[in-house]
This record gives C-alpha cells, structure tokens and sequence, in this order.
C-alpha cells in the first residue's frame, strides 16, 4: 500500500495524531444500534513468508486460506479488484467458519478502468453476483475511487451510487485531495453517502491524513491502517485507535472493520495481533486472534 507512504527516517519527526471527530460523527452514531461487532484482519493470506510463523511449517499454497482462517475473523480482499469468479468465491467461503467475514474491493474494471461511467454498470452486476457467493460471510464490500479520480466527477459517483443495492454494506475510499480541499463539495459528498446508507473508507497513512477524516455517514466504520514495520509510531497509533473506536462503541456504533497493511507483510499479523490484544482487554470482546507458531 504505497499511497501516502513515508521514508523510515522521517517517522519519528512525524505527527501521528487522530483528527477530533466530525460534529455528524456523533449525530450518526446515536441512530445506530450499538452492540457492536468487530472485524480485524489482513489484505491477503496466500503470504509464504507467514509458513514458519503463523502458518505451520511445510504449509502448501492452497491450504493457505484454511490457516488464515484460525487466526483472523476477517479479511480485505485486494485480490477481487483484479479478478473475480463466483466458483472461487463459493470456494473460499466453503473453507472459512460461520463468523468469518470476506471484504472484497470493488473490481478494476469498474472503478479504475470505465471509471464509473455507464459502461461500469454491467461489469457491476457481474461482480455482485459473484461476490453474492460469500453469503452470510460477506462483510463490508469496498469501492476505491482512483488517485485521479477528483470531485469533478461527482455527478457519476451519484449516478453510480443510484443504481447500487440498497442493501449493499459498502464504504467508498476517496483518494483525490479535491474530495477534501472544498468543504461544499466535501459536505455534498459525505451527505449522499449517507443518504444512500453508505459509509466512506477512513485511510490512515503518514503522508495524507486529509484520509483519515474521522466522518462517518453510517454507525459502521471501515478503516485501512498503513503501518511501517512495526516502528514505534505503528503502535502508539494502534493505542489511539483502541482509544476511539472503544468512544464509538459507547456512542452506538454497530460494526468496525479494520484491515492492516504493511509493506514488508511479514509485519502484518503482528500488527492485526496487537491492536486485537488491546481491544480484548479494553472491550472484554473476544476477537479472534493470531497463535504464532514459536
């Protein structure tokens, strides 16, 4: 995950600080139902570098999920932006238990390739149907708008939105600065995905914390956490989230999904292991967490 990436040598002077919550944070959450559940979990699980540590040694490439699934309730599924079939999304799902969440990224052809337009709605309908194979294990779904997908376009993001299931758990992932910079086209854009039962994808990054907005539309929170090699900063960062999702929690807030990355993976499902630690012990929750192998 290189968006918003930072050089090793500038972390310490870095300031890693959580935004105050917008004021439709709060409003959004007293609507919601509380009892909240908690996701956290990888981007991927087919890592090789993970045999030996998490997974088992001498563990084969197609059982790969089948161990992932032990350690983590959840995962981000990158993997569906490139390429998705229903037979292999009804596969994956037959290996993960009933608890288990799958959060697949909206595929390319749609977002990054017809951009949304008109031509992207039947390549939409062909995802949902395959994606639809996860059944009650499909989590949230998320649409990662590209990096030069500016606010220009927000008439096709409307129209694109509008043709969507109402039902669908999706968060939209904002890249642009210019989504940021306009508060007018800000507040538009934030209002009609919660008009639409939508939530907006909360990036955490160094180098772009206009990403990391804190404005939720709908009482679940979708967040992607960018880490650095288990540099100090990782952690106190991972505290500060502890920190606010738990104030969330006492606001109502029914669902979290929160995905780690890393650029050197192996650093991942430690990651995933210490925010799920923190969270167990200040919650009292239960999240399945990682058992390492040494």
């Amino acid at each position: 995950m290189k968006f918003g990436d930072i050089n090793p040598a500038e972390l310490d002077q870095h300031q890693f600080i959580l935004p105050v919550d917008h004021p439709d944070t709060s409003k959004v959450l007293s609507e919601g139902k509380g009892n909240v559940k908690i996701y956290v979990g990888c981007a991927k699980w087919g890592r090789k570098e993970w045999v030996g540590d998490l997974y088992p040694a001498g563990t084969k490439d197609k059982d790969f999920l089948s161990e992932y699934v032990k350690h983590f309730n959840a995962i981000e599924m990158n993997s569906t932006f490139y390429s998705v079939k229903k037979a292999n999304v009804q596969a994956w799902a037959e290996k993960a238990p009933d608890d288990f969440k799958f959060s697949p990224k909206f595929n390319r052809s749609i977002s990054h390739i017809k951009r949304l337009n008109e031509d992207a709605y039947r390549y939409t309908d062909y995802f949902l149907d395959a994606i639809s194979g996860f059944e009650h294990k499909l989590g949230a779904s998320f649409l990662q708008v590209p990096d030069n997908f500016t606010s220009k376009y927000l008439d096709r993001l409307v129209a694109y939105i509008k043709q969507l299931p109402k039902e669908l758990n999706l968060s939209v992932e904002f890249r642009h600065e210019s989504w940021f910079e306009d508060p007018t086209i800000c507040d538009e854009t934030f209002q009609m995905l919660k008009e639409h039962n939508m939530g907006a994808v909360i990036t955490d990054v160094a180098t772009r914390r206009d990403v990391l907005h804190s404005r939720l539309t709908i009482p679940k929170a979708f967040i992607r956490f960018n880490g650095y090699g288990l540099h100090k900063t990782d952690y106190e960062r991972l505290d500060n989230w502890v920190d606010l999702i738990q104030s969330w929690v006492g606001q109502g807030l029914e669902e979290v999904y929160f995905y780690a990355h890393q650029e050197d993976e192996s650093f991942t499902p430690r990651t995933c292991d210490y925010l799920i630690e923190k969270l167990n012990k200040s919650g009292g929750y239960n999240i399945r967490k990682p058992q390492f192998q040494g």
